[in-house]
């Protein structure tokens, strides 16, 4: 007996949910040579976080009844003619009809001239320097090619939506290689190790503001491609090199040598930042705060345990071991006390409580300052985006329209 969702959802012709992955870049990308195909000036590489903490979840359906595209993100109905959107949905298409022309079947199926409706929702900030349009149009290039059957490599479309959601593609620890091509043909993304190659390695997110940020990516990237001698410089001198060391690092899983260059790109990029013209800052006092605690945290230890890394966005993103997970939140909650609700100021994996020493409370010289930091995800590498096969966890309801309770 099916089910009656399956009964009342028969319009639908191809109904499919993916969830896909954040990724923070190690090295970073911040800069375009072609804004129309969203090539960047340097190459970059990512870490892939677990979805089990940070995920973008994603439904797209098409059926004959849909009299246009449309796409609804946590919970709003947006402009289904955005460029970067169009682009994904035009180039998911045009690989669809290529493929059935290639195999021979004759007339091209109906369902490709079908309109789709998407629904997706993150579980983490948007637009607050999280890499949430990394996840999102990630998960939106995932999952249309699953509705439209398109199998194969699917950098080029993704990263026609977000430049860095090419890297999301996969788990791991992700290179994505800038390529020379003037079609953006050779700029792709690749998985340098699989998930599971470096199991210690955990991930902190440190929430400073959920808040949308004042300057965008797309225009930041813009303004210091045109204003930045620092930036070319760093695309042209310092990055190659830079490459070549972070993949050595991880291939060995040398953590300190991970952690010092990780922290030494993310100063970088932000110097690029305020070397544009007018000057951008993504970082806050807070985020400053953090940049010493953990300075202060490694000097009293003498040795790199930890390593801080910001995109374009106050938030820190922390790369520990296992065995200092537990004493760096300590660290982080006696510099930076929950303001309210102690109970959930760390989400995500378990992290068993640990006393802080004498010695290292007197090592952490700046003044507490309650509430700086709102809460702590803690959370570890991921796999790349995922198909989920249950039903009831579709966005869409059987009449193609959002049910948000899902």
């Amino acid at each position: 007996m099916p089910s009656a969702w399956a009964m009342a959802s028969e319009k639908l012709q191809v109904v499919v949910t993916c969830t896909a992955p954040v990724n923070i870049a190690v090295i970073k990308y911040w800069g375009k040579r072609d804004e129309a195909l969203i090539l960047p000036i340097n190459s970059s590489l990512s870490v892939t976080l677990h979805q089990d903490q940070l995920r973008t979840t994603t439904t797209a359906a098409i059926s004959k009844d849909f009299t246009e595209d449309r796409i609804w993100l946590n919970g709003r109905e947006e402009a289904v003619g955005q460029p970067r959107l169009q682009a994904c949905l035009r180039e998911i298409r045009r690989l669809a009809r290529k493929r059935r022309s290639m195999e021979g079947e004759g007339a091209l199926p109906l369902s490709l001239s079908y309109k789709v409706h998407v629904a997706s929702v993150n579980n983490f900030p948007t637009a607050a320097g999280l890499a949430s349009s990394a996840a999102g149009y990630a998960c939106l290039a995932y999952t249309l090619a699953q509705v439209y059957g398109v199998e194969g490599d699917l950098s080029e479309v993704a990263r026609q939506g977000s430049g860095s959601a090419c890297r999301s593609l996969y788990g791991g620890f992700v290179e994505w290689q800038m390529g020379e091509q003037a079609d953006g043909k050779d700029s792709i993304a690749q998985q340098v190790a699989p998930e599971w190659h470096w199991p210690e390695l955990r991930i902190l997110v440190l929430v400073v503001s959920a808040e949308k940020k004042q300057t965008g990516s797309t225009v930041g990237m813009q303004t210091s491609v045109e204003t930045s001698a620092l930036l070319k410089f760093r695309a042209e001198s310092v990055v190659p090199a830079r490459m070549k060391e972070m993949m050595r690092c991880i291939k060995e899983r040398d953590f300190p040598g991970f952690a010092q260059l990780t922290m030494k790109d993310s100063n970088q990029f932000h110097a690029t930042c305020l070397d544009t013209f007018p000057p951008i800052s993504y970082l806050n006092d807070t985020s400053r705060r953090i940049i010493q605690l953990v300075h202060c945290f490694n000097t009293h230890h003498g040795q790199t345990k930890v390593a801080y890394t910001f995109d374009a966005g106050p938030n820190a993103v922390i790369f520990t071991l296992d065995d200092t997970v537990a004493e760096f939140v300590a660290a982080v909650r006696h510099s930076f006390p929950p303001s309210a609700n102690g109970d959930k100021f760390l989400k995500g994996l378990q992290v068993t409580p640990a006393p802080l020493s004498d010695e290292l409370k007197a090592a952490l010289t700046t003044e507490p300052s309650p509430g700086s930091v709102q809460y702590i995800i803690a959370t570890q590498v991921g796999p790349g985006p995922q198909v989920l096969d249950d039903p009831h966890v579709h966005l869409l309801g059987p009449d193609g329209l959002p049910q948000w309770a899902a």
